[in-house]
């Protein structure tokens, strides 16, 4: 907006001296002088009405129209009165920034040039042929030397723009990645302190309830105390579950080189490996983001978090396949279902947490029962994505 208002007061200053300069040069006013006069105002009405707004929008064919009328006002002006041709101070500047190509910028200056020379000789005669050839040739020179000379400039500052640019998207991206591999080293580590710590003290007294126990066994009328020796260990097994459970959904999921179906097929090996609970996984979808990975793996690992947790099953399933532009993913088991269970009613942050993590790509996730028996979880993502979830 400031550049505007420069050039509108350049502007207007040059055709308010030229027109003073005609106005008092030589009264009374003739003819030649009128018509001097004519042409700085046409220059005038041109470019404020509609002249100014072709040097800031994008080029087009009205572009054309206005160089036309700066070359035929320069030229017609030259010919009423040779001081006129000082308009080629501001015209080679506009032709320069209106123009659709350099090249066109060239033709319309040298155009211009052509226009004074022409009409000074015409006004002049033979005699004025030479110095009216010099005076156009030096200014056409400079105008393309400097015309070229700022358009490299700017071609390069676009250049340096545009790297700048990618520059910081590349940064944003690194930062991105710094940002998930710290968020996804804490987890591990949190995963491996519950595990050494929390889960190692409540299997301590799981079997110190248990011997406990044993010992009391020989001990008579010891009835009331065998009960809450069962009560501390049911609550120590529940809590010890649940600090597995834990450390399972905090470790590293993430596919990094290997495929998404080995990922899986390590998830699984695992939990049947800690659990007892025979899973079978099947990965039929290939060739997806990063990002639709991450939601898919760390789905299914809560997904069979709850499997342990709550299902009571022998066998569980894990399946990822494409359904149309989407990708499913589908954990069943053969448990004891969903019971009372309402979507409406969720309490823990399992659930509720992967729909945050579903949502963020645009997917759905479902909670239903099982064909025979069991419960099925339904996740459904889009094959491609553009946001970023963290692992």
């Amino acid at each position: 907006m400031e550049s505007r208002r420069w050039w509108d007061a350049a502007f207007a200053a040059v055709i308010v001296f030229l027109s003073m300069f005609v106005l008092v040069h030589d009264p009374p006013l003739d003819a030649s002088e009128a018509g001097a006069l004519a042409t700085l105002g046409a220059l005038g009405l041109a470019y404020y009405s509609f002249g100014r707004y072709r040097l800031w929008s994008e080029p087009t064919a009205r572009n054309v129209v206005f160089s036309a009328l700066l070359i035929a006002t320069v030229s017609i002006g030259s010919y009423f009165d040779p001081m006129l041709a000082i308009l080629q101070a501001v015209v080679y500047p506009c032709l320069w920034v209106i123009a659709l190509s350099t090249r066109m910028a060239i033709v319309t200056n040298s155009l211009a040039a052509l226009g004074v020379f022409v009409a000074s000789t015409i006004r002049g005669g033979m005699e004025a042929i030479a110095p009216g050839l010099v005076a156009a040739g030096l200014s056409l020179v400079f105008s393309i030397s400097l015309g070229l000379w700022i358009t490299s400039i700017e071609r390069y500052g676009s250049e340096r723009a545009k790297l700048l640019e990618e520059l910081v998207a590349v940064q944003d991206e690194l930062a991105a990645l710094h940002r998930d591999s710290g968020v996804a080293s804490e987890r591990e580590r949190l995963a491996r302190e519950i595990h050494d710590t929390i889960a190692q003290n409540l299997t301590s007294l799981v079997m110190l309830a248990q011997r406990a126990r044993t010992e009391l066994a020989a001990v008579p009328g010891t009835t009331a105390t065998e009960g809450s020796l069962d009560l501390i260990e049911t609550t120590a097994r529940d809590a010890l579950t649940e600090a597995r459970t834990l450390v399972v959904s905090m470790s590293s999921v993430t596919v990094g080189d290997s495929t998404l179906t080995d990922t899986v097929e390590r998830l699984a090996e695992r939990f049947q490996r800690e659990t007892g609970i025979l899973v079978t996984p099947r990965v039929a979808a290939t060739g997806l983001d990063r990002d639709v990975e991450v939601v898919l793996l760390r789905c299914a690992q809560e997904g069979l978090a709850n499997v342990r947790k709550h299902s009571r099953a022998e066998a569980a399933s894990v399946l990822i396949e494409h359904r149309g532009s989407e990708i499913a993913l589908v954990v069943s088991d053969d448990g004891r279902g969903l019971g009372d269970y309402e979507p409406g009613r969720e309490t823990g942050f399992g659930l509720s947490g992967m729909r945050d993590r579903v949502g963020l790509v645009g997917g759905t996730l479902t909670v239903g029962p099982g064909t025979d028996r069991g419960a099925v979880l339904t996740v459904l993502v889009p094959a491609h994505s553009s946001s970023g979830v963290a692992p």
